[in-house]
């Protein structure tokens, strides 16, 4: 153990179901983890925090979800349901900044890590630097349909100071929505996203981030008894990119105005499901990248479980944001007990 292990509580909150006549709203308070949105492991609406430090070193997809201290209010109703999230301070994903994992500097030319940190300045004072989340969702028949809203920050750094060359947050809208529901025999679901750049929405400021669209498609399906796949299409399509090559300092490498990415997900069950092949899979064909992620998961007994698996980065160039990642691939093996 280091002197600078940290502890963190994951979970502990309150949660209030009303009385009448307030019986349709429910409050939970408190450190909790917050989700919403339908990709699979491809966040659109979803603006809760993410670890991706976590993620990247091959830590079980749970760990992913950054927990947050909020409000959360549910009301419901016969004609739509609403979730409302107030945070009351910015609450930032867990981003790659090269103390743990390395990552590619534009500034330099070349991947970075301890050398070359990113310091930020992150908006963090209570009751001034917070966020709102917003769902508005209801049943169509066997189709769920959602409205999304979020008013906030970019989670991770959009942007720099360039006084000091520190990572900044800029303020960010997000608006959007999603369906999900039957489809060709499987699960289908589409979601949308519009982020909106308030710190730069004509794109001209060459040190925040551009607004963006963002859509993803996807489908799932059982392939055979106890073997399923699944397929996701995501696409961000920079806005103003013409401005955005205008203004770019001369010596940086300037992004694609569209980046698409592909998933796939497939999951096999054997011995009566004790254990469990999967590999999830994203695969960019702009970027000339993918990620894989093989695991193996084996239940000796309801509260003992092992596994082994691996993060396997395959690239082109280093500058892609999984090609990055390329001395990062690793294998792995765990053993968990629950109780």
């Amino acid at each position: 153990m280091t002197d600078d292990t940290e502890w963190e509580l994951r979970e502990g909150n309150i949660a209030l179901s009303l009385p009448e006549p307030l019986n349709d709203l429910d409050l939970k308070v408190g450190r909790q983890i917050l989700t919403w949105g339908t990709g699979d492991l491809i966040f659109i609406n979803d603006l809760f925090p993410k670890n991706w430090e976590s993620f990247f070193l091959g830590r079980d997809e749970e760990y992913l979800k950054e927990p947050s201290d909020a409000l959360r209010a549910s009301f419901f109703s016969s004609i739509a349901n609403v979730d409302f999230v107030y945070v009351p301070q910015f609450d930032p994903d867990v981003y790659i900044d090269g103390r743990r994992v390395s990552y590619w500097s534009d500034t330099l030319g070349r991947r970075a890590g301890q050398d070359f940190p990113v310091h930020r300045n992150r908006p963090d004072t209570w009751f001034r630097d917070q966020e709102f989340h917003l769902r508005l969702y209801r049943s169509v028949g066997s189709y769920e349909l959602a409205l999304y809203g979020y008013w906030g920050y970019w989670k991770s750094p959009g942007g720099s100071d360039p006084a000091t060359g520190n990572a900044v947050f800029p303020r960010l809208h997000v608006y959007g929505g999603s369906a999900r529901g039957p489809l060709l025999g499987g699960i289908g679901n589409v979601e949308v996203g519009w982020y909106d750049s308030r710190e730069d929405e004509g794109g001209e400021d060459p040190f925040v981030k551009n607004g963006e669209l963002r859509f993803l498609v996807g489908y799932e399906h059982e392939l055979a008894r106890k073997f399923t796949g699944a397929i996701q299409y995501y696409v961000e399509y920079m806005l103003n990119h013409d401005e955005y090559l205008r203004t770019l300092p001369a010596g940086i490498r300037a992004r694609d105005e569209d980046r698409h990415v592909i998933t796939v997900r497939l999951t096999k069950l054997l011995l009566q499901d004790d254990l469990k092949l999967s590999l999830f899979a994203y695969v960019s064909p702009t970027d000339a990248d993918a990620y894989l992620r093989p695991n193996v998961q084996y239940k000796f007994t309801d509260a003992l479980r092992g596994e082994v698996g691996a993060n396997l980065f395959i690239r082109d160039e280093r500058h892609t944001f999984f090609g990055q990642f390329g001395e990062v691939t690793n294998l792995y093996a765990a053993v968990r007990y629950s109780f």
